[in-house]
């Protein structure tokens, strides 16, 4: 059975979560389980103290909170909540509600596209084996809403047992990694036509 997103709606709490640093941080723990400010600073390119106030941040919204010590419980710790999150555009969304999403969701898929990036640059420096497992599609589908939707559920169900944060090191098989994978399933908006080439295109 699939763990249903915690579907955003609260303005607020997207404005704070559509903050880089806070994205990486949240990575960061949903990666490893546990971290502590000091810990997830240097991975977001932030200071401790800016990470704490991040990370406070995020608690107050409901994307983090504290995770069970370690050792002699003098460094405080914080894990991801155990709902995942989601975002997604509903016809009666308000406008604040609806610009809110959007700026989110955008930002979602630039770090995502970072990310592939920085996947893409490294390959010929990973083994065969990671060369020859790694995959980047993209498929045009013909469907209608009802198959659009069921495929996104399938595609849920599929990847659920995998996913890191429910997953750990210890339940994975030997030689596992930290691998991502994007999908993104959407209506084709029609291309707006640039216009005809003029005919002076190569003048000075």
């Amino acid at each position: 059975m699939t763990r249903e997103p915690g579907w955003l709606s609260d303005p607020k709490a997207m404005r704070a979560l559509a903050h880089s640093a806070r994205l990486t941080i949240l990575t960061q723990l949903a990666d490893e389980g546990s971290a502590t400010a000091t810990e997830v600073a240097e991975n977001a390119g932030i200071t401790p103290s800016a990470a704490s106030y991040h990370l406070r941040m995020l608690a107050k919204y409901g994307f983090v909170e504290d995770a069970p010590p370690r050792g002699d419980g003098r460094e405080r710790l914080w894990k991801v909540v155990d709902t995942p999150i989601g975002v997604g555009v509903s016809p009666g969304d308000p406008p604040e509600v609806r610009e809110a999403k959007k700026s989110l969701i955008a930002l979602f898929n630039k770090e995502a596209r970072e990310e592939a990036e920085r996947s893409w640059a490294n390959l010929d420096n990973d083994t065969e084996e990671w060369r020859y497992a790694s995959g980047f599609s993209r498929t045009r589908i013909r469907v209608d809403a009802q198959e659009l939707g069921r495929l996104n559920e399938e595609i849920k169900k599929l990847i659920e047992p995998y996913v890191a944060r429910f997953r750990s090191q210890d339940q994975a098989p030997g030689g596992a990694r930290i691998a991502e994978a994007h999908i993104s399933l959407f209506p084709v908006a029609k291309r707006v036509a640039p216009g005809l080439p003029t005919e002076d295109h190569d003048a000075p």
